[in-house]
């Protein structure tokens, strides 16, 4: 670890293209025999589906997807597209046709409801929006509201009016297509991320940022990826982790990405998919390590599993240490935001320490400050922050999309500040102590409280509510909800209100964030200037 650090210099260059300069020259290498026989992508439906793809042929079909957004949907550089599909091969080559035609991609979840869609339109101005048959009818509740929206591309084996249809357009598309040569700073991706105040922030890569960064920080040192490997990493494809494992870290090694198409998270398929498919590296968050563990995994045999990693929120050791008992394999865990690669993490050939998010990635140069910008000694707990200045890493997001005053508030002095808390042992490692606003991070789901609060305020009964994380023994943390009453609802059933509650909260906003757990109370703790303290709440919970 110590001599990749110094070694390390970043070179960027001018003009960066992932699909052209890393992806076209793997199909070099694969036409030259330089490497060995994996698809790129191996995918898998559960019920005896399954589609493989060379680097040849995912460079044929996402030239021919290319060519569908270019020519069917006129979009030009630097068009933001939405990409809401699940597990399926085309958003992968959503993904690198978006590369190619330097259209900036905005993934987003199969969970979002008709209003996240809407707020997602208006605020990115898309032009376009990629769908399948599940999503499409919530986007046309609400296309007349979207001024920008021109083009709606359904991937799927149906028809519907006003769309369309992607796999009839891609089969006549032509399969060669000019890669617009995009420079290194150019913006490649959107990624909405969600913050305590005000609706999610639209956080911007460019085409290096991921491309070039993830390469010593993600596949190399991290995920320990050469081109005979297959990673499985199980993200949702809403996700900016999926983007990091399952586009990137991969494929910059020339590895396979396995895909399992599994609607719903099933322990069961994991481990029968562990055990039948050759996967090396494996790569899930810590909420489903703690549900792995619960299992009798000795009853499976993972012949080609060596690695496993972890990333999404802390890991607990008593996981680790059950996972290693019964499978014989540490767990790395890694550390990174939405806004940034992998800034800590556990590397191979590293001392593991149970709990500690690792070291700092060679790309980025990470501190623990104090308010003040000092940086502070080993053992004394602040915020952990990325030096900017003299030099910016060219591996930090560019900004918050049409926010600068946002996009300020991250520079302290001469640092970008995560948000989040922690402590630098005296060996270099780092220690996650908490977040220091109010995002719960609920099975790897990042939840603004004011989402939530939002969506509970609109029903008839609530006056007013405050939301923040409580302890579970799966998920880590769950949203938890106190909310103050209408003197109309004051009498009603406590447990059939907060039922009614939630489903109204599930059917306004994304199911994932609706309050597990719910307390109705006659006022909320608030400061002098009529803030809600939902720190004092929080600790209240984390106390019990």
């Amino acid at each position: 670890y110590e001599a990749i650090k110094q070694q390390y210099r970043p070179e960027v260059p001018e003009y960066f293209n992932f699909a052209r300069d890393v992806l076209d020259r793997w199909t070099e290498a694969e036409k030259e025999g330089k490497r060995s026989p994996n698809p790129a992508l191996w995918w898998v439906d559960g019920a005896g589906g399954e589609v493989r793809w060379s680097f040849e042929e995912l460079g044929v079909l996402s030239r021919k997807a290319a060519n569908v957004l270019s020519d069917a949907c006129g979009l030009q550089q630097g068009d933001r597209v939405i990409v809401i599909l699940p597990r399926i091969p085309e958003w992968w080559l959503m993904n690198v046709a978006c590369m190619r035609t330097g259209t900036v991609l905005i993934p987003g979840t199969q969970q979002l409801t008709a209003k996240d869609i809407l707020h997602r339109l208006q605020k990115s101005k898309a032009k376009c929006i990629i769908t399948d048959d599940s999503v499409a009818p919530a986007v046309d509740s609400v296309g007349a509201e979207c001024q920008f929206l021109k083009f709606k591309l359904l991937v799927s084996e149906g028809h519907r009016e006003g769309w369309l249809n992607f796999k009839d357009l891609q089969k006549n598309a032509p399969s060669d297509h000019q890669c617009v040569n995009t420079k290194c700073q150019d913006p490649m991706a959107i990624y909405f991320t969600s913050g305590t105040t005000g609706s999610p922030k639209m956080a911007e890569h460019s085409h290096s940022s991921y491309g070039v960064g993830l390469t010593v920080s993600g596949s190399r040192y991290w995920l320990d990826l050469t081109s005979s490997d297959i990673l499985w990493n199980t993200s949702d494809t809403g996700w900016a982790k999926s983007a990091w494992s399952s586009i990137f870290s991969a494929w910059i090694q020339g590895a396979c990405v396995f895909v399992h198409k599994m609607p719903h998270f099933d322990p069961k398929i994991v481990f029968e998919s562990l055990s039948r498919f050759p996967i090396t590296v494996f790569c899930s968050p810590p909420t489903a390590y703690r549900m792995f563990v619960q299992h009798k995994l000795s009853s499976y045999t993972f012949r080609s599993l060596r690695h496993c990693v972890s990333a999404g929120e802390p890991m607990n050791p008593d996981v680790m240490g059950e996972w290693k008992a019964q499978t014989g394999l540490d767990i790395y865990e890694g550390y990174g935001q939405t806004e940034t690669v992998l800034i800590c993490g556990n590397f191979k050939g590293m001392k593991i320490k149970p709990g500690s998010m690792g070291k700092p990635s060679p790309g980025y140069d990470v501190k623990i400050i104090d308010e003040n910008s000092n940086i502070l000694p080993p053992g004394k707990e602040g915020d952990i922050a990325i030096t900017v200045k003299p030099m910016r890493s060219p591996f930090l997001f560019n900004c918050y999309a049409d926010d600068p005053e946002k996009t300020e508030e991250t520079i302290r002095g001469d640092f970008y500040v995560t948000g989040d808390r922690g402590i630098m042992d005296e060996e270099g490692y780092f220690w996650f102590v908490g977040r220091a606003d109010d995002v719960i991070n609920s099975a790897g789901y990042r939840i603004g409280p004011f989402e939530v609060e939002s969506a509970l305020v609109e029903h008839p009964a609530v006056v007013e509510s405050a939301v923040v994380s409580s302890p579970d023994p799966i998920r880590g943390e769950v949203v938890k909800a106190f909310v103050v009453l209408t003197s109309d609802y004051a009498s009603h059933d406590p447990e059939k209100l907060t039922k009614e509650l939630q489903d109204h909260v599930k059917k306004v906003t994304a199911p994932y964030k609706y309050p597990r757990k719910m307390e109705f109370v006659q006022q909320l703790p608030k400061t002098i200037s009529g803030k809600i303290r939902r720190n004092e709440l929080r600790q209240k919970e984390w106390r019990k």
